[in-house]
């Protein structure tokens, strides 16, 4: 049984149509051999195996699209002949996103098989703007088997977030009674996602952690350097102490006009602030502006929450390094003391 031309197909070549395509409902589309072969490779090989076989006799050629319904291989087909690879989507709109909609999962196994990449990459996105707990294992099963390595990250994604969902669901138990391996795969995979989470948390606390470390031993350098003048040899950090010197010494020199766009003067800027939040005496702080800073937080009464809260938390970040490192240093010290006087002992005793 034929079935005439339609719209989206048959009316966008004005030559006849050279091929049928033979649908699982014993139906046949005609189609045009040059849209289908530059569309897809595979179809593009069929084509030319078949016109070889039938050469002379002049019959049409037929393909035979089987295991999908007809309405999936007829949507397949007016995509294949919509105008750019960019897709049908934008260009018929609300209808062209029904058909997306209705047909999905087979467009996306009729893509993968005929290999038409901008296809597939559609039909992975309409699957994904769609994923629910209840259906994303058979659509990983699916984004498997058709190599949607995009589409398979989503739902492994989904299932990491929401597997006490996933879990409870019946694609899930059939997964646990004939597929043990997908399932163990799968259980490797969030449990390899949750180390790598972990570690990723690991190593941003720790840089974190280190720039509090930092900010603490400026404070340390920035009161040595108001109070001693860093001339008597006994910096607490040599580098940071030489990089805030020239700090101050730029800020001395910068363009007044300018100090408010210089990235310099406003990195000087915010390490006096920070010393003024953390600065525990209450008077005589040789520490320049620090009475000034103090002075303009008592008086802020909240202006800007949201940036007051920020600037809270770094000083409280902050204030907590500080005393780790104090602790650490403590400790350090104890324990030389210890390795030194059983030495000491040992000596007097000789």
């Amino acid at each position: 049984m034929s079935s005439p031309m339609y719209g989206g197909v048959g009316d966008t070549i004005s030559s006849p149509a050279d091929v049928l395509i033979l649908t699982a409902s014993k139906s046949r589309i005609p189609a045009h051999s040059r849209v289908l072969a530059a569309a897809s490779p595979v179809l593009e090989r069929l084509l030319d195996q078949t016109e070889k076989r039938i050469d002379g006799s002049g019959g049409a050629i037929s393909i035979s699209i089987l295991g999908v319904p007809h309405g999936a291989v007829d949507a397949f087909l007016r995509f294949l002949y919509s105008p750019s690879r960019c897709g049908m989507l934008e260009a018929k709109g609300e209808e062209a996103a029904a058909e997306m909609a209705e047909h999905a999962v087979h467009l996306l196994v009729l893509s993968h098989v005929y290999q038409v990449g901008w296809l597939k990459r559609a039909c992975e996105r309409a699957l994904a703007s769609r994923l629910a707990s209840e259906a994303v294992v058979d659509v990983l099963v699916l984004a498997r088997r058709c190599d949607a390595a995009w589409l398979h990250l989503r739902c492994m994604k989904l299932i990491a977030k929401d597997f006490a969902a996933v879990e409870r669901t019946e694609a899930w138990r059939f997964l646990q009674e004939h597929d043990p391996c997908l399932e163990l795969d799968i259980l490797q995979s969030l449990h390899d996602a949750h180390l790598v989470g972990r570690q990723k948390r690991r190593r941003r606390k720790r840089e974190e952690q280190r720039v509090y470390t930092e900010l603490s031993e400026a404070m340390d350098c920035l009161q040595h350097i108001c109070t001693e003048g860093c001339a008597t040899g006994h910096c607490p950090d040599s580098a940071t102490c030489r990089g805030l010197r020239q700090l101050v010494n730029h800020l001395a020199l910068c363009d007044r006009k300018k100090r408010h766009s210089c990235g310099r003067c406003k990195r000087l800027w915010q390490l006096l602030r920070l010393h003024a939040s953390i600065c525990v005496q209450p008077d005589h702080c040789q520490v320049p502006l620090c009475s000034q800073f103090k002075q303009k937080m008592d008086q802020s009464n909240g202006k800007d929450e949201e940036e007051d809260e920020k600037w809270r938390l770094l000083v409280k970040k902050v204030v907590s390094a500080r005393i780790m490192s104090c602790l650490a240093k403590r400790k350090r010290q104890e324990g030389f003391q210890d390795q030194e006087q059983p030495w000491l002992k040992h000596n007097l005793l000789e």
